[in-house]
C-alpha cells in the first residue's frame, strides 16, 4: 500500500529560517551569528555571571516572576509565531506560552528554599553545611517541538541559582528565539545573563569546549545527545540530555474502552505526535484490544489536512517539516510491507504541506523499524498482550526509558505492573503527571538528568560543603 499521494518538492533553505510547514514556502531567513558574535555571547555570560551571582535570590526571584508574566501576557502573540514555525495547533501554542508562566512562577516561589543551606549531621564534631552555588555560563541547546516551554525548564532554575544562559534555539524557530530573548530584556533580566545566539552546529563545539562554558543542556534526538554528551565529556562538562521516547501505555482493563481510547488518541496526536513522551506504544489487554482499536480507529478515518491556525472540526495539522512526514512515512510503510496491520491513515499528502494522516498499526513485530525506533509524528502503534507480566516485558523491550503510563479499574494492580516499568516518569490512571512541580526526565537512551520540580534545581549547581572545626 503506497503511502504518498504525489509529493512535491519542498523549497530549500539552509540555516536559521521560518519555513511554514502548512504551506511549504519560506517566510523569513536569518544569518547564521559570525565566530565573533558567538565569542561576544560567551563574553557576555560570563561578565553577566560575576554580576548576576551576587544578586539576591530573593531580588532574581522578582525578576525571574515577570519573565513568566511575560509569557502569559503575550501568550497569543507568542502563538501566532510557532504555530507559523513549527505548525502547532494554536490553540495548543498558546496553551504553551501560558505553562511557561507556571514554570517561571514556580522557581520564581520555590527557589529560595530549594537553593537554601542545608546543614548535615557530622560524626567528628564541628558544623557541616551544603552549600548550593551557582557554577557559571550554560549553554542550552533548545528543539523545535516545543520552542517556549523547553527553554523555560532549563532557563528558569537556572536564572534562580545564579547561572548565565548562551541559548542555542533550534533553526527553525528563529522568531520565537528572539520573542524570548525580548521576553528577557523586558522582564529586567540584566545585560550577559541571557543571550540568544544563531549558532552553526560547528560553533556550538567551539562554545562547549571553551573555558568559560561550565555546562550544557541539550534537549533533543538520541542522536544529538550521543554527540553532545561526547563533547561535554572530552572537555569535562556537565550534560543534562533530554532525549527521545518510546513510551508504552498500559491498558490492563476498561469500565469504559470508548472513554479510555478517546484519552489514549488525545494524548498521542498531542502536537501532532512530536513529543518525546508522547505514548508511542499502546499495549492493551487481549480481551479488549478489538473493541480498543475500533474506538481508535473511529476517531482516525475521514481526517483531511487543515491550517493549524483555524483548527476546524474533522482536520489534522501538519508536522514540523516535509521532511520530517516523509521520514515517518517511511517507517509506517516499512511496517505494512513486513506485515503490520493498517487500520486508519497512512497517507502522506501530496506537497509541499508536511500532513501525514493520523496512523493507527498494529502486528508490529521486531522485524519492523516501528518496533524498536521512535516515531516522531502521528501515529499510534497498538499492541495485544495476554497478561500482566507479557504487558510488562513487552513495556520495558525498548533501548528508550523516558516516561510510561499504566490504567486499571483496580489502582493496585496497574500500580503493581507500573512499579516495574524501567523509565524515569512512571504513572498511575493518568498519561502523565505534568506540572511545573513534577521532575522531568528519563533513563537508558532516553538521556539523564532531571528538568522542572525540586530536581531541577540540582542540576547545574556547585552543592559545596562549608565546614567549621569545633
Amino acid at each position: 500500500m503506497a503511502l504518498t499521494a504525489n509529493a512535491q518538492t519542498t523549497p530549500t533553505a539552509t540555516g536559521y529560517r521560518v519555513l511554514n510547514p502548512a504551506t511549504g514556502a519560506v517566510v523569513e531567513e536569518f544569518a547564521t551569528a559570525t565566530d565573533a558574535e558567538v565569542q561576544e555571547a560567551i563574553a557576555a555570560a560570563e561578565s553577566g555571571y560575576q554580576v548576576w551571582k551576587d544578586v539576591d535570590i530573593n531580588e532574581r526571584a522578582k525578576i525571574v516572576s515577570r519573565v513568566g508574566e511575560l509569557f502569559a501576557e503575550r501568550a497569543d502573540e507568542l502563538a501566532a509565531i510557532i504555530t507559523q514555525e513549527m505548525g502547532k495547533a494554536l490553540s495548543e501554542s498558546k496553551g504553551e506560552a501560558e505553562f511557561c508562566k507556571d514554570i517561571f512562577e514556580y522557581f520564581a516561589t520555590e527557589g529560595p528554599t530549594l537553593a537554601a543551606d542545608t546543614e548535615i549531621k557530622t560524626i567528628g564534631g564541628g558544623k557541616a553545611i551544603i552549600q548550593r552555588l551557582p557554577v557559571g555560563p550554560l549553554l542550552g541547546i533548545m528543539p523545535w517541538n516545543y520552542p517556549y516551554y523547553q527553554v523555560a525548564r532549563f532557563v528558569a532554575p537556572n536564572l534562580m541559582l545564579g547561572n548565565t544562559i548562551v541559548l542555542k534555539h533550534a533553526e527553525t524557530c528563529p522568531r520565537s528565539a528572539l520573542a524570548i530573548a525580548q521576553i528577557m530584556d523586558d522582564a529586567g533580566v540584566p545585560a550577559g545573563v541571557y543571550n540568544n545566539v544563531f549558532a552553526s552546529h560547528e560553533q556550538i563545539s567551539t562554545i562547549i569546549a571553551d573555558d568559560r562554558i561550565q555546562g550544557v543542556s541539550l534537549t533533543g534526538s538520541e542522536r544529538a545527545g550521543a554527540i553532545i554528551g561526547e563533547q561535554a565529556g572530552r572537555n569535562l562538562k556537565k550534560a543534562v540530555l533530554e532525549l527521545g521516547g518510546s513510551d508504552p501505555y498500559v491498558i490492563l482493563d476498561s469500565a469504559d474502552i470508548a472513554g479510555d481510547a478517546a484519552t489514549a488518541w488525545a494524548t498521542r496526536m498531542e502536537n501532532t505526535g512530536q513529543a518525546c513522551n508522547s505514548n508511542k506504544r499502546m499495549i492493551v489487554m487481549e480481551d479488549i484490544f478489538d473493541d480498543f482499536v475500533g474506538e481508535l480507529t473511529k476517531l482516525a478515518v475521514d481526517l483531511v489536512p487543515g491550517d493549524p491556525a483555524k483548527e476546524e472540526e474533522g482536520t489534522f495539522g501538519p508536522l514540523s517539516t516535509r521532511g520530517a512526514a516523509e521520514g515517518v512515512a517511511a517507517q509506517v510503510q516499512d511496517a505494512i510491507d513486513k506485515g503490520a496491520t493498517l487500520h486508519a491513515g497512512g497517507v502522506l499528502h501530496e506537497g509541499p504541506g508536511a500532513y501525514l494522516a493520523p496512523t493507527i498499526l498494529s502486528g508490529i513485530t521486531k522485524g519492523m523499524r516501528a518496533y524498536y525506533e521512535e516515531l516522531f509524528g502521528p501515529v499510534a502503534i497498538v499492541y495485544k498482550v495476554s497478561s500482566d507480566e507479557e504487558a510488562l516485558e513487552m513495556a520495558n523491550d525498548t533501548q528508550y526509558g523516558l516516561g510510561g503510563a499504566v490504567f486499571s479499574t483496580d489502582p493496585a494492580r496497574a500500580a503493581k505492573v507500573a512499579a516495574g516499568l524501567q523509565v524515569g516518569m512512571a504513572n498511575v490512571n493518568a498519561p502523565a503527571a505534568e506540572g511545573a512541580d513534577m521532575p522531568f526526565g528519563g533513563v537508558k537512551r532516553s538521556g539523564f538528568g532531571r528538568e522542572l520540580g525540586p530536581l531541577g534545581m540540582e542540576e547545574f549547581v556547585n552543592k559545596r560543603l562549608f565546614y567549621v572545626a569545633d
